[in-house]
């Protein structure tokens, strides 16, 4: 007996013992402290970082990623369903990422992050929020439209139609704010109200000779009021021409075409006679048309009187909205140079109105002078916002002071908003 409990007792120490050597190994694998691997392994990246967005947020938030102490992000990229990316910027050491492009309102996006730590590990993760939907989407129509050749005289001003009143003087700031002018040579000039819905701008003087102006539109994820969000970027390049200047002198009957302050032509004209006198003031060719139906009717001169007129007429060139025209009136030659006998119009000879029309553009210039019409209007009825002082113009700007316009995108990799001249 006494020799079984020897051998039983030396029987449990021993099993104690193996029970300790199998274990011993695996105590010994496990990782902590000073321990853990410096290799390439994966982690659980979804601890390493923090994502700002969460949920619905407001599309005018930024969107920031950060990682803990101990860690770093290595790419951070944001999408929407479509996979348009928001464009972002990671610190330099790291640590963060803030978006700097803006996001759509009423969209989905997710967030992929890939993260290190100090040992190595790295990992993967996702997040997804989404953006509070517009009540309403603020558009913009940009002009002039440059499909064409892209080529516009010297006082083309840039024009913004809305797709949304907007009335506070807080979002007209902010309207502006997403509206840049971008031009080569640079030039300092401003925007108008013209109404709620429509805006001018026009630079301090005529635009430079050969200038490359561009113009953008980039609202998507402005908050511009309650409920009212900017819409999608829109943008237009035009070129400025050389300096065609017409100035008509409805005194002396004559109109004269200079082009970068040369003189090229004094021509005998007529222009509106007592009643229908031509506007004074300075206005900017809107349109040129080889032929034009011309009927009194459309002036409010009724059908069969005295005055009345239904005329086919060429090589007409259009200043305002309302009709009036540089034109071909081979029926009043006898009058050109002598007398004002139109109905408003600048009338000339065919092969002098063909002649002024090849040589004139959108955009030109065209200033009336001694006549006893009333002024041009500087909106409404065509381009008179040069007979706007510049002084009283800026004034007319959300942010009331001139602004200095950037440089073009393709010399610039990052055109900005055109800037306030402090």
């Amino acid at each position: 007996m006494a020799d079984r409990r020897g051998i039983a007792g030396t029987t449990g120490i021993t099993g104690i013992s193996l029970a300790l050597a199998v274990l011993a190994p695996v105590a010994a694998c496990t990782f902590g402290g000073d321990d853990e691997p410096t290799g390439p392994h994966r982690i659980n990246a979804a601890r390493l970082v923090h994502v700002s967005a969460e949920g619905t947020i407001d599309p005018s938030q930024s969107v920031t990623v950060t990682a803990v102490p101990g860690s770093r992000l290595t790419d951070v990229t944001v999408a929407d369903p479509d996979g348009r990316a928001v464009a972002g910027l990671l610190a330099e050491d790291q640590r963060s990422w803030q978006s700097t492009g803006r996001l759509r309102p009423g969209t989905a996006y997710t967030v992929r992050i890939s993260a290190a730590d100090d040992r190595n590990g790295r990992g993967d993760t996702t997040a997804n929020f989404s953006t509070v939907a517009a009540q309403r989407l603020l558009t913009a129509k940009l002009g002039p439209d440059s499909s064409g050749s892209g080529i516009y005289g010297v006082g083309q001003p840039l024009t913004v139609q809305l797709s949304e009143a907007v009335k506070d003087p807080q979002a007209r700031q902010e309207v502006e704010k997403v509206l840049t002018v971008s031009s080569q040579p640079a030039v300092t000039g401003a925007w108008y109200w013209v109404d709620d819905k429509e805006l001018h701008f026009r630079p301090e003087e005529y635009w430079p000779v050969g200038t490359t102006v561009g113009l953008a539109f980039d609202g998507t994820g402005m908050r511009i009021a309650d409920g009212l969000y900017g819409g999608d970027r829109s943008s237009l390049r035009l070129r400025i021409g050389a300096r065609v200047e017409t100035v008509i002198d409805a005194a002396a009957h004559v109109l004269t075409l200079k082009r970068d302050g040369a003189v090229l032509r004094n021509i005998p004209v007529t222009t509106g006679k007592p009643g229908f006198d031509t506007r004074n003031g300075i206005k900017v060719v809107l349109g040129q048309e080889r032929s034009v139906r011309m009927n009194g009717e459309t002036i409010g001169l009724k059908a069969g009187s005295s005055e009345s007129y239904d005329l086919n007429v060429e090589w007409a060139t259009r200043v305002t909205w309302s009709g009036e025209y540089v034109h071909a009136a081979p029926w009043s030659v006898n009058s050109q140079g002598v007398s004002n006998v139109s109905h408003g119009c600048t009338g000339m000879s065919t092969d002098n109105a063909k002649w002024y029309f090849q040589n004139t553009r959108v955009g030109d210039l065209v200033t009336v002078v001694n006549s006893r019409g009333h002024s041009m209007e500087p909106f409404g009825n065509g381009f008179g916002d040069w007979n706007v002082s510049w002084a009283d113009w800026f004034t007319h700007s959300a942010l009331g002071q001139p602004l200095t316009t950037t440089a073009p995108a393709a010399q610039a990799p990052a055109a900005g908003m055109a800037r306030p001249e402090l």
